[in-house]
């Protein structure tokens, strides 16, 4: 029997999807809640965990941050998935019989000028996936729902229309989490270090703590602050860094940044995506750094 790997959603959902592609050989576990997709892996009844962090049209997932650092799990990976949107109806259906369409709150927006130039209307869904399951239950000719791809094939309904998103563009960041860290060596290819910090109570912290980053030439891919405790008074902050830590640029940036905080914990260190890695930086070090004719 292969391994399990938990995600949040019904079958067929983009995290689904996003299982799909970046673990294949991993059988799917479809959990409630983000708190469900923690406790499978944790109690042992999948090895591995998908979690979206964010979204390049929505930002950050909403308490994700929070239950990264309590998960007690460790990132291993990262995955990016482009969300593409299917128009789905009931086998033998037709486009132009489609009425109304079912779908998760956020995927509506997406395909507005699609849905608006065919007159259909769009009704609000718990998930996506699910609603895909509910359409063949209900057996309804003149409905759909927009999903991914993967949803029509797992719950047998046809699709219509694909891509019908109105930008291109919409990509969902997720990482891949395991029981133990799996870092890669230092020097083995791209990596990405991640990990929760709080400033100590002193003047100007957190510029301080960030410029051994900036003096390191360490790439800061992401930062981000949350409350704890629902306390204004104590913030944590989140963050992303290209690199690994054996690196001599940064453990000097990790050593600083010790100096003006009183917690620092790694979540993962783990290969990055080599499509979504960096961002032009390493490209705009080159030209600053070619000899002059």
């Amino acid at each position: 029997m292969a391994d399990r790997i938990a995600f949040q959603g019904a079958l067929g959902a983009y995290s689904h999807e996003a299982c799909a592609e970046a673990r294949p050989d991993f059988d799917p576990l479809p959990c409630d809640t983000f708190e469900d997709v923690v406790a499978a892996v944790r109690e042992g009844r999948a090895a591995l965990a998908m979690l979206p962090v964010e979204n390049s049209t929505y930002g950050r997932v909403a308490d994700i941050h929070r239950l990264l650092p309590e998960s007690g799990l460790h990132i291993v990976g990262e995955a990016f998935l482009r969300v593409r949107i299917a128009l789905m109806g009931l086998p033998g259906a037709r486009l132009e019989d489609i009425a109304r369409v079912r779908a998760h709150l956020v995927l509506i927006p997406q395909a507005r000028a699609f849905l608006h130039a065919r007159g259909i209307r769009a009704e609000a869904a718990a998930d996506s996936a699910g609603a895909a399951a509910e359409l063949l239950a209900r057996g309804d000719p003149a409905e759909g729902v927009l999903a991914s791809r993967l949803a029509a094939e797992t719950h047998g309904l046809q699709v219509l229309a694909e891509d019908i998103e109105d930008h291109g563009h919409n990509t969902t960041r997720f990482l891949v989490m395991a029981p133990a860290p799996a870092a890669p060596e230092a020097g083995a290819g791209p990596v990405k270090t991640t990990f929760v910090f709080r400033v100590r109570n002193i003047p100007a912290a957190l510029y301080k703590a960030m410029g051994g980053f900036a003096t390191n030439g360490v790439n800061m891919t992401k930062l981000e602050s949350y409350m704890i405790d629902g306390s204004f008074q104590a913030t944590q902050f989140y963050a992303d860094i290209e690199g690994h830590p054996a690196d001599p640029p940064v453990a000097r940036a990790l050593e600083e940044l010790g100096y003006f905080t009183d917690h620092l914990a790694v979540l993962g260190v783990y290969p990055a995506d080599p499509d979504h890695f960096d961002g032009g930086h390493a490209r705009e070090r080159a030209g600053r750094e070619a000899p002059r004719p």
